[in-house]
């Protein structure tokens, strides 16, 4: 079975105008599953979900903005994916899933990170206690909101703490860095936008490579943190 999972931290859905332009991405697109970061919605809505154009075939699961920061909103195809479970927790949102076309069951983590050393070892945390709740093949993916590699920044720099935390983490739970398209950057700020970064990532257990021998990179997308970039990337 083939997937096709998308990544995008779209800075909002709050705005009606702005769901337009998501919603032109979304049906281009034509993703299996969608996992948006930072939507901004203290309550997300049914209204605002379908608005974003992802078919009458939807479900889909949130965690809740706290006043407008963070936001998780996972969708999927129903044609495609049957969710059998679901966890809610403050930097992330896991769903089970069983595939409609062969059965197999697996877990999705959507994951939108903090800024702060304290609060990444909360997400650390989180995320070992997700990886003991089920034991099928699991992929993440989302905004993590920090770097794994010293070439992941257009201005290198050195290896942090931060980054050798990251490491030691994807080791302890066995987890493998998938290629994805979309660029190498995903992020940009700083003065004029002159400091480039990759924040958002797809990692899986070897189990559900295994699982998905067929899937390339073509198949895991991660989006720009702006329209703007979106648009000029599909214009290169």
């Amino acid at each position: 079975m083939k997937l096709k999972i998308l990544s995008w931290n779209v800075r909002g859905v709050n705005d009606k105008s702005k769901r337009k332009i998501i919603k032109a991405v979304v049906r281009k697109q034509k993703a299996d599953l969608l996992c948006f970061q930072e939507t901004k919605m203290q309550v997300m809505s049914e209204g605002v979900v379908r608005s974003l154009g992802s078919g009458r075939f939807l479900d889909w699961r949130a965690l809740d903005a706290i006043g407008l920061a963070k936001g998780i909103l996972v969708c999927w195809d129903k044609r495609t994916l049957e969710i059998v479970d679901w966890e809610v927790g403050h930097f992330s949102i896991s769903c089970k899933f069983r595939n409609v076309e062969d059965g197999m069951v697996w877990v999705f983590t959507g994951v939108y990170g903090p800024f702060t050393r304290e609060e990444r070892e909360c997400m650390w945390e989180e995320i070992g206690a997700i990886s003991g709740l089920w034991e099928e093949p699991w992929c993440l993916g989302g905004d993590f909101n920090l770097t794994l590699y010293q070439s992941e920044r257009n201005r290198n720099g050195r290896i942090t703490s931060i980054m050798r935390r990251f490491a030691q983490i994807l080791d302890e739970l066995g987890l493998v860095d998938f290629p994805l398209q979309g660029g190498l950057f995903t992020w940009s700020g700083g003065l004029n936008n002159q400091s480039w970064a990759r924040l958002d990532r797809f990692l899986a257990t070897p189990t559900w490579l295994d699982q998905y021998s067929r899937v390339s990179q073509k198949d895991f997308l991660a989006l720009p943190q702006t329209i703007s970039q979106f648009f000029l990337r599909e214009a290169v």
